[in-house]
């Protein structure tokens, strides 16, 4: 098992990254945590895999939450659901909340935790790629709503991660290549290696030390700046227009993956509008590779009137990040009046 340490505003966060962990949980969560009580939260496709594994393996009364899956439900009503959950089940401040799911679950639950009786320990058990190398660490939590992507949340790390490369097994090959989206990201802002390791054929072989690659990034980014002011930004390469292309797909036309592949190509030719070289072309062979879209399929006036409403707008200025060499990313504030001069020749 391998154990990275992330320290936060409200404490140190453990992220363990072993194959065949889900089934080692329990012991894992007594040793870091005393709880009168656990609440899970899940969601209808992943509570008929996991759910009962982990239930079985908790000395305290458990009870949980099953979500509806998917974006479209990553809203304010599906956490006042498990807040009755919760306060129905007898939760109290000392008690447990585990996440087990992918990044919608991960989001919500890592918000209900941050608020409910003014916050509750928290462990996140990510079961798809995309939330094990990115939404699971770092803890940004939050909800959608029909103006923007994640307006409401909260920085609330989960004080245990624990991530079993093993459950991908599970997953579709669409789902898993939604994973791959964050993975490249990471390849481009941080770690070029990772990109020649994706490149491979069997790169899923390698799947394990790609995670924990990602998560080391992760880690590393957000231990300096936890609350997204600085450095962090550099995490959001491609999620500009990504988000911006979710908003105006009602979260349902394309995954967050699958965004954030059309936002990353996107913004590696916006990078050449404005005279940097163009990567975008081997970006799209990789993306390819791995079975993810990367044709911005949208009108470019209304990807620019969507994205005005991203947090990553500041004033009169929108923080791009561009990547110049891969592996190497430049948080880049772009003036509204430019931006969309360029959007418009996207």
């Amino acid at each position: 098992m391998r154990t990275l340490s992330l320290t936060g505003t409200n404490g140190v966060s453990d992220i363990h990254i072993a194959a065949g962990l889900l089934n080692h949980a329990g012991a894992l969560l007594s040793a870091t945590f005393s709880p009168s009580r656990i609440h899970i939260v899940t969601d209808t496709t992943v509570a008929p895999l996991y759910l009962g594994t982990l239930e079985a393996q908790l000395r305290q009364p458990v009870s949980h939450t099953i979500i509806p899956a998917g974006e479209a439900h990553k809203q304010l009503a599906t956490v006042e659901t498990i807040y009755h959950d919760m306060l129905a089940a007898g939760m109290t401040r000392q008690d447990l909340v585990i996440a087990l799911g992918g990044g919608v679950v991960g989001d919500i639950t890592g918000f209900a935790a941050a608020t409910f009786l003014r916050g509750v320990s928290l462990c996140q058990i990510p079961t798809t790629l995309l939330a094990q190398v990115d939404s699971s660490v770092g803890g940004k939590t939050g909800v959608d709503l029909p103006e923007g992507k994640n307006l409401v949340g909260a920085f609330y790390q989960p004080r245990l991660v624990l991530i079993d490369p093993e459950v991908l097994a599970t997953l579709s090959d669409a789902t898993f290549a939604d994973g791959m989206a964050e993975v490249i990201k990471y390849g481009y802002i941080a770690n070029r290696e990772i990109l020649e390791q994706v490149a491979r054929p069997d790169f899923k072989a390698h799947i394990d030390e790609i995670i924990y690659e990602c998560v080391k990034i992760k880690r590393d980014v957000v231990a300096i700046d936890e609350h997204d002011t600085g450095l962090r930004m550099i995490l959001n390469f491609g999620h500009t227009i990504g988000h911006a292309a979710e908003k105006l797909g009602h979260y349902t036309d394309l995954t967050h993956g699958q965004a954030v592949a059309v936002g990353m190509v996107a913004a590696m030719r916006l990078s050449a509008l404005r005279g940097d070289a163009d990567l975008s072309a081997p970006l799209v062979s990789l993306l390819e590779h791995v079975g993810l879209p990367t044709a911005l399929q949208y009108d470019r006036e209304a990807v620019f009137d969507a994205l005005l409403s991203d947090k990553k707008k500041f004033g009169g200025t929108v923080n791009f990040i561009l990547v110049r060499d891969p592996g190497r990313a430049e948080i880049t504030p772009i003036d509204a009046q430019t931006l969309h001069d360029y959007i418009l020749k996207l």
